[in-house]
């Protein structure tokens, strides 16, 4: 008899996705009774890692509602859990499912420094600046063992290369060494994302990113070192985290934020199915009324992936949180222009063996 066997809490504790279904690129998964009508104990999800031999590092962008070109991520899948995450469906390119996959099977890019540093060096490179953690979080918790973010900066601050980082993380704190310096030069900047003040929520939502308070310390400790800080209000949930909106960017503000910006839920491919679970087991109540917003500002479909609407959606509820967060972000000083990232000190190191200049 084949049959699904569902997982259970006890097994999934601290994670964010309740299912580990088959991603769109993968076979049909289903548990098989072996027979012996013994009682099975199935044990608890835990965190694996394996190396990936990478043949490049930067990834090139042509899409025009984001503010970069290219970007590097040290690792695939993340171990905050975030249910809501839009990089789930990355996984399935790994014949991983976005669910419990993303969160416990992860992918380390122990060469990427290396990889990095063959890549600035190449004379058909142009610099712009990279963005990293715009997949998955650069400092997640496996970080703290891999370095593989902090080998990364050390590799753009010896070439002056402008870098933007988004993160969850306080393990970002550990590399002030480096961060802060290049922030002096104008050469760093980092947005931290922030989605409810509710720690309740938060753990919920999040069940291994650091609690909301704690991304304030983050900010104010950056801040205090001379590094530029973005509040990141993402995702605002329509229906549960909306109404939080003003809080949220008063609290970045006074940690220390210089900019804010915010993005609406989205629920690309097979997030739509994780969320909709998520809502039925964690607020049941707010289930309808969260869907029914979000399918308000996509046409009736759970999310729309055309360029200029996925990221705020569009129609009333839409114009009213943008007009809030405008109204919020004017108010406190949050809507002025950020001094663009300095390109012009970019400069390939000597490496050894090359020949030196007489001058």
């Amino acid at each position: 008899m084949v049959f699904d066997i569902p997982i259970v809490p006890e097994r999934r504790k601290a994670r964010g996705a309740a299912s580990n279904s088959a991603g769109r690129f993968d076979l049909a998964r289903e548990a098989q009774d072996d027979g012996w009508g013994l009682p099975r104990e199935d044990p608890a999800f835990r965190t694996e890692v394996r190396d990936e031999v990478a043949r490049s590092l930067i990834t090139y962008n042509r899409s025009p509602d984001l503010p970069f070109d290219r970007s590097i991520n040290p690792y695939r899948g993340c171990e905050h859990g975030c249910i809501y995450c839009f990089a789930r469906p990355s996984h399935a390119y790994l014949g991983l499912s976005p669910g419990l996959d993303f969160e416990t099977r992860l992918v380390a890019r122990p060469g990427a420094a290396d990889l990095l540093r063959a890549e600035l060096s190449a004379r058909r490179y142009k610099v712009a600046p990279i963005a990293i953690g715009t997949n998955t979080d650069p400092y997640q918790p496996l970080e703290k063992e891999r370095e593989i973010t902090r080998d990364c900066l050390k590799v753009l601050s010896a070439f002056n290369h402008p870098v933007a980082i988004v993160t969850k993380g306080t393990l970002i704190e550990r590399d002030l060494d480096i961060l802060a310096p290049m922030a002096a030069r104008g050469l760093a900047r980092v947005g931290i994302s922030v989605t409810t003040l509710d720690n309740d929520l938060s753990r919920r939502m999040e069940p291994r990113a650091p609690l909301p308070a704690r991304r304030l310390q983050v900010i104010r400790r950056l801040a205090e070192e001379g590094v530029p800080v973005r509040l990141m209000c993402s995702p605002i949930v329509p229906g549960l985290t909306d109404h939080e909106t003003e809080a949220i960017l008063a609290a970045g503000r006074e940690a220390g934020a210089d900019a804010a910006s915010w993005i609406m839920l989205r629920l690309p491919r097979e997030v739509s199915r994780l969320w909709q679970d998520w809502l039925a087991e964690h607020m049941p109540d707010r289930a309808g009324r969260v869907m029914a917003r979000l399918r308000e500002m996509h046409g009736g479909r759970d999310y729309d992936p055309r360029w200029g609407h996925r990221m705020r959606g569009e129609g009333v509820y839409a114009q009213m949180i943008a007009q809030r967060f405008r109204a919020a972000s004017q108010r406190l000083g949050l809507d002025q222009a950020v001094p663009e990232l300095r390109c012009d000190l970019f400069r390939v190191p000597p490496q050894a063996g090359d020949q030196l200049s007489l001058f």
